[in-house]
């Protein structure tokens, strides 16, 4: 059940052509992402802005699922701003950034969003990238297909990613592991505020 806080609203500047700006704040608990702040900004000159915050956090998790069948792909992805999805078998690593954005998906939405870059990529002019980026399309076909294996894994320091499958294995990162993962924001940690 999503619980829903009133709408706020905040005026500013639009960055494009200096009109005004009409921001919409509102605040939500959704399931497996917790307290989300949603914000939309638009300005009559069609400039468009959204974007999600989680508000709450948890314990530092890490899931793995083995993708042996197509039934497999179908396994829900929640991925959050602060989540980084590997699959080793490829050598893909998904790190988020600043712009980075929540989502939920399944396995093959997340190999589709591969799929998009590797497009890119074999427009490129370098011959070795071109040639690398066709061999992970193809892979790609024969696991859709079923007859290629892969481990998805997703681990988040701030706790709000998950991969929801019976099949799926959660653990607590160490503190060690969380320290390494980037996180898409900066985050403060209490000690570090004088």
């Amino acid at each position: 059940m999503n619980t829903e806080s009133p709408l706020v609203i905040t005026k500013s500047q639009c960055p494009l052509c200096s009109k005004e700006l009409i921001t919409s704040w509102v605040q939500q608990n959704i399931p497996f992402f917790g307290e989300v702040m949603l914000i939309t900004s638009l300005c009559e000159c069609g400039f468009r802005y959204s974007d999600n915050l989680i508000l709450s956090q948890r314990e530092p998790a890490g899931y793995e699922l083995k993708i042996r069948t197509r039934d497999d792909l179908n396994a829900r992805v929640v991925r959050s701003t602060s989540g980084t999805i590997r699959i080793p078998e490829l050598g893909i690593e998904i790190e988020p950034g600043p712009a980075s954005e929540s989502f939920i998906s399944n396995i093959e939405g997340i190999l589709e969003r591969v799929v998009m870059i590797l497009d890119m990529v074999t427009r490129w002019d370098e011959k070795e990238k071109i040639e690398k980026a066709l061999e992970l399309l193809s892979i790609i076909e024969r696991i859709k297909a079923g007859e290629y294996e892969i481990t998805v894994i997703i681990e988040d320091p701030m706790g709000n990613s998950a991969i929801i499958s019976e099949n799926a294995l959660r653990r607590e990162l160490t503190d060690d592991e969380a320290a390494r993962l980037k996180t898409g924001m900066v985050v403060f940690e209490k000690d570090d505020i004088t």
